[in-house]
């Protein structure tokens, strides 16, 4: 009975998309990108790292303003012998939202450091890392 009554919203629902002259919000694709296309709108740029925090900057290359970008930043565990390495790898990731919009050709700053702290473990070092996880464009209507 669910079946059919879901079936049947579905059909009244893209009936209703035709009558508006094709218009459906839910058809609207957005483009994904690879990693190299992105980097060229939006990259991560002067990081620097201590024990534990990374800092850098956002860049927005675009001609366009960019807003939702989420940086991932991850704490890598590099054991000093790999060959033998310990039980458990203290390894991590987190997702960071850098907040407000970017204008075209502008820069965001960001700090980030990791709640709770990162585990003390011997035998090795973290090697951090952040990169573009996600963003969006906002494209103006052309005049």
């Amino acid at each position: 009975m669910k079946t059919a009554l879901g079936r049947a919203l579905v059909s009244l629902f893209a009936l209703a998309c035709l009558s508006l002259g094709g218009f459906c919000p839910t058809t609207s694709a957005q483009p994904i990108r690879d990693r190299a296309a992105s980097e060229r709108i939006v990259s991560v740029e002067k990081l620097s790292v201590t024990d534990t925090s990374v800092s850098g900057e956002v860049m927005n290359h675009s001609r366009n303003a960019v807003r939702d970008v989420q940086l991932l930043i991850r704490y890598v565990w590099l054991w000093d012998n790999e060959t033998k390495p310990g039980r458990n790898d203290p390894s991590v990731s987190f997702y960071y939202n850098l907040p407000g919009e970017i204008p075209p050709g502008g820069r965001a700053p960001f700090t980030f450091e990791p709640s709770p702290p990162l585990a003390q473990t011997s035998g090795g070092h973290f090697e951090i890392l952040a990169s573009i996880a996600g963003f969006s464009e906002v494209f103006l209507p052309s005049r």
